[in-house]
């Protein structure tokens, strides 16, 4: 039905919001597929610059599948970083990063951190906070390799403060100790 509906779009006038809608729409299904090589077809079709924008960022504001997000991220830095404004390229950098970081995890716990994909930060902040020190690494590893000459709204001494504060954290004592005396 999409296919038909793009070559009628091909044939009459349709408004550009209306075209924005049915791509979007195609789109959202095929990354939903996760038919990611269809969806990069589709985006290639297009022909009008600001109407492939449109729709990759309404796509990736509609919080699709991990998958589906990751791929977006990636396409909108790849294709459209000039077009972007600052904010926007960190959040979608940020989203891009936190996805990879999720792809670390175990996949049934991924679900649990989801929400944080655009956050990587605080999904980091939260894994050590459920003593998930094993994820933290692989999860910290990941974040390092990324941040190599990537502006995103936080480094990688940002990270090294929060390990460091959670660290301290650790060895911090409620009570003293009491020596013995015979």
């Amino acid at each position: 039905d999409y296919e038909l509906c793009e070559e009628w779009g091909h044939l009459y006038p349709v408004p550009r919001e209306d075209l924005i809608n049915l791509h979007r729409e195609h789109l959202l299904h095929l990354l939903e597929m996760e038919d990611m090589e269809k969806a990069l077809q589709l985006l290639q079709r297009i022909e009008d610059p600001g109407v492939c924008l449109a729709i990759s960022e309404q796509s990736l504001d509609q919080h699709p599948n991990l998958a589906a997000s990751h791929f977006l991220a990636d396409y909108l830095t790849a294709h459209f970083y000039a077009s972007l404004t600052a904010a926007r390229r960190n959040e979608i950098q940020a989203l891009y990063i936190g996805s990879k970081v999720l792809l670390t995890l175990p996949e049934l716990s991924r679900v649990n951190y989801f929400h944080l994909s655009s956050r990587p930060l605080l999904m980091l902040e939260q894994l050590l906070m459920n003593m998930k020190v094993d994820w933290v690494a692989g999860a910290v590893q990941t974040l390092h390799q990324l941040l190599a000459g990537r502006e995103i709204g936080f480094t990688v001494e940002d990270i090294d403060n929060l390990l460091s504060k959670y660290a301290e954290k650790a060895l911090n004592f409620p009570f003293t100790l009491k020596e013995k005396r015979s």
